[in-house]
């Protein structure tokens, strides 16, 4: 610490309240060190270097980090993820920089170092895991927990504290780029799941963080970054509920403002949003951070504020207390309005106890606090002790993602061709089909960062399709060819590619997406499209690849679903994969070779025309196919629909408990399941809640539970679902949310478009006003039958 170090040190006193010792810090803090805690710097980055924020070339130069540390510093950003680096010199680093920022402050208070972490942590070599998307397809929160446990374990182990993720948007266009970042369309899902990862990413000693908050996914034409304008049941009812399922249920300590404005309120100035309702009503008592650059988007873009003064003061006063990625409106900007009496420093002070509190829980100021990480404690600091030390992508990281991709494969359709046994000749075609980043999403290291390192190598093994192939098949001839490529014009590739489809038992065409940033691919942030064709020339592909009159089957590396004309029934089989990650190959292998019982789900529909967005299954009976529309948005695959190669009965559906029950009370409702086949596999039991009657327009049908349920071949389980009346609650018209007595319907299927049972029930009493307290789940239970 610097020669002006404070003597007496209350705040390291471990035996007193986190937010006691946080008082008693700030209290001896100049307003200049007060702000400094409140923003953070994003060593590395410049606006000359590879885009991966928004206007990120708009970037100011930035303010030499050693005139800074002085005041001390609040974050650091990206110490792995702005650039390639070896993993055991990224924590060496990192931990002198924390011994730097610590040593030249009064207090020495290190800073906290956050990364992203979507689909893995974004650093080289490290695991990478399927995409969000594909979490959602597996309908199984308890494996997507332990994804969240084991990134956290390994952000921890090299000194990071805070994780941006996960995404809780839920998709209503699926022309937004960032489909792939989302766990799906329905918001119960959504919430489970990413419910699951946070458990795993906090209880790893990693702060998480919600984002983004809220109504990013619901901007017009599914442009990112765009206008969003939806009404307050849409609001209350779809975007919000994951969020508030997370700060009720998981201990979450972090939330990132949504970049969008709703009805022209920008979320970064929405003190009803960020004050109102995440903290005075459902009781977050955590940080809010901005998105990157999105508290000076408040006078760049949104246009709400005349100076970047004025920009901070909004965000503050609304209720974000750290700016990300670096300091801009945050630094003397916010200090000029301060100093002018503009703002009062009582909204600096709230804003710097919640993160000094922060610190505190990160035992940031505890007197044993250590800047090593634990893969650095008690070793060597020498750096070529270092170099090479460190695997971010162990076998056990590896053996997850190949667990996650398995179980996230969906098969869409299947007449009679899969598993394959044993084809002689085996043509391998399409842009994907010997491609090893085809697996990736925009937030993996790989795509994010290394492809603005082209001389780097990836850090992981990403076996591709025709690999993967050759070794599942290995007395199989496979013959691989392009065809095109994935959003090019040219058709030159498509002779060869035929030839070999027709000179094959079985074409297994690998179509789909580049994943990237901002223009550079067909999906990702930034990455944005007009229409559900397959990019490219990849449609035209497939229609030749049809009419060769080998059977075709499809494999798509996507991050959206697309509409694919005539192979919906035309293709011997579709195999959807969302960017499974680095075992995406060997799964998608094994599906077709029937070593993997496909049994992942959709998490979007799919759609049967490509111009029917937006569109979505939580469809009012308007928002259906009518007579009077020539657009039918009618979906090709359901959300909700998989098939594997088990079969299953169901049997007995009936309620299990009351026919009529009071608004505040519960019934239940059960279904027998029999796996009818002689193979292993799972059925996920889906519940769907249906409202005949109500005051207000309601979607036809919504996922109210779901459960996973393995079987061995010839065994039954009885899947009972507990249904509270809280789980029939909506917005009413005035803007509260009521339980209202009447008709319901409990469905139960095998996806919103295969119910195999409607049970009627009654709710009876009078109309009921519930909060955020309420009852959120119907919970299942799995019995042996």
């Amino acid at each position: 610490m610097s020669e002006t170090t404070v003597d007496y040190l209350p705040w390291r006193d471990t035996s007193r309240t986190a937010e006691d010792r946080a008082s008693l810090l700030a209290a001896q803090m100049t307003r200049r060190e007060k702000v400094a805690q409140l923003f953070g710097v994003w060593v590395g980055a410049s606006s000359e270097g590879g885009q991966v924020a928004p206007h990120q070339h708009d970037m100011k130069e930035p303010v030499p980090l050693e005139d800074l540390l002085p005041d001390g510093l609040g974050q650091l950003t990206r110490p792995f993820g702005t650039h390639p680096v070896d993993a055991g010199m990224g924590a060496l680093s990192l931990m002198r920089t924390q011994e730097r920022i610590a040593a030249a402050n009064r207090f020495g208070i290190p800073a906290m170092a956050h990364e992203e972490c979507l689909a893995g942590f974004a650093a080289w070599g490290a695991t990478a895991y399927p995409v969000p998307l594909s979490w959602g397809a597996t309908f199984n929160p308890e494996l997507i927990g332990r994804v969240g446990a084991a990134i956290g374990t390994d952000l921890r182990s090299v000194g990071v504290h805070q994780g941006l993720a996960p995404v809780l948007d839920v998709v209503r266009d699926a022309r937004w780029g960032r489909v792939e970042e989302t766990i799906g369309e329905d918001p119960y899902l959504v919430g489970s799941i990413a419910c699951a990862y946070i458990r795993g990413l906090e209880g790893a000693g990693v702060v998480a963080t919600l984002k983004h908050f809220v109504g990013y996914s619901a901007s017009k034409a599914g442009r990112n970054l765009a206008p969003v304008s939806i009404g307050v049941r849409e609001r209350n009812d779809v975007l919000l509920v994951p969020f508030e399922m997370a700060v009720r249920e998981t201990g979450v300590r972090s939330v990132m403002h949504a970049y969008t404005d709703v009805d022209g309120v920008p979320s970064a100035a929405d003190r009803d949003l960020l004050t109102g309702l995440l903290r005075d009503r459902w009781g977050f008592e955590g940080t809010v951070v901005a998105d990157y650059f999105g508290v000076g988007f408040l006078k760049e873009l949104h246009r709400v504020a005349g100076t970047m003064g004025q920009a901070a003061a909004a965000a503050l006063t609304a209720g974000v207390d750290v700016e990300l990625p670096t300091v801009d409106a945050f630094g003397e900007p916010l200090l000029a309005e301060l100093e002018s009496g503009r703002l009062d420093e009582a909204v600096i002070d709230t804003a710097l106890h919640r993160v000094l509190t922060q610190k505190i829980q990160l035992g940031l100021l505890d007197p044993d606090w250590s800047p090593a990480p634990p893969v650095l404690s008690g070793t060597d600091p020498d750096p070529a002790a270092v170099r090479g030390s460190v695997d971010l992508d162990g076998p056990q990281n590896r053996a997850l993602a190949a667990e996650v991709a398995e179980q996230a494969l969906v098969l869409t359709a299947n007449h009679g061709v899969l598993p394959l046994t044993a084809p002689g000749r085996i043509a391998v075609v399409g842009p994907n089909a010997d491609n090893p980043m085809a697996f990736l999403g925009c937030y993996s290291f790989p795509a994010h960062v290394g492809v603005q390192h082209p001389e780097v190598a990836a850090g992981i093994e990403l076996p591709t399709v025709a690999a993967s192939l050759r070794a599942e098949f290995p007395n199989s001839e496979i013959t691989v060819a392009q065809g095109c490529s994935v959003d090019g014009p040219e058709t030159d590739g498509f002779a060869a590619a035929l030839a070999a489809a027709r000179g094959a038992d079985v074409a297994v065409a690998v179509l789909g997406d580049r994943s990237g940033l901002f223009g550079r691919g067909t999906s990702g942030e930034g990455c944005d499209t007009e229409s559900l064709v397959l990019p490219g020339v990849q449609q035209q592909f497939l229609e030749a690849l049809l009419d060769t009159g080998t059977p075709v089957v499809l494999v798509l590396l996507t991050g959206r679903p697309y509409a694919l004309g005539r192979a919906v029934t035309g293709a011997a089989a579709i195999v959807q994969a969302f960017f499974p990650g680095e075992e995406g190959g060997p799964a998608v292998a094994g599906v077709l070779s029937g070593r993997v019982n496909p049994s992942g789900r959709l998490p979007v529909s799919v759609p049967a025309s490509s111009g029917a967005q937006p569109s979505t299954y939580l469809a009012a009976p308007l928002a259906q196919s009518s007579d009077v529309s020539s657009i039918d948005p009618t979906p090709a695959f359901a959300f909700g629909h998989g098939l594997g190669y088990s079969t299953f009965a169901w049997s007995d559906a009936a309620l299990e408990g009351p026919a009529e029950f009071g608004i505040d009370g519960e019934t239940s409702v059960g279904v027998t399941v029999t796996n009818t086949s002689e193979r292993d596999g799972a059925e996920i039991v889906q519940l769907y809640l249906h409202d005949p009657v109500a005051s207000v327009v309601r979607p036809v049908q919504r996922l109210a539970g779901f459960a996973r349920v393995p079987l061995a071949a010839g065994a039954s389980a009885r899947v009972s679902f507990t249904v509270p009346a809280d789980a029939a609650s909506f917005t009413g018209r005035d803007g509260h949310r009521i339980v209202e007595p009447g008709e319901l319907e409990l469905r139960l299927g095998a996806s919103s478009g295969d119910i195999r049972a409607a049970l009627p029930v009654s709710l009876i009493g009078t109309v009921w006003e519930v909060d955020h307290t309420r009852r959120l789940h119907c919970p299942a239970a799995v019995t042996p039958a």
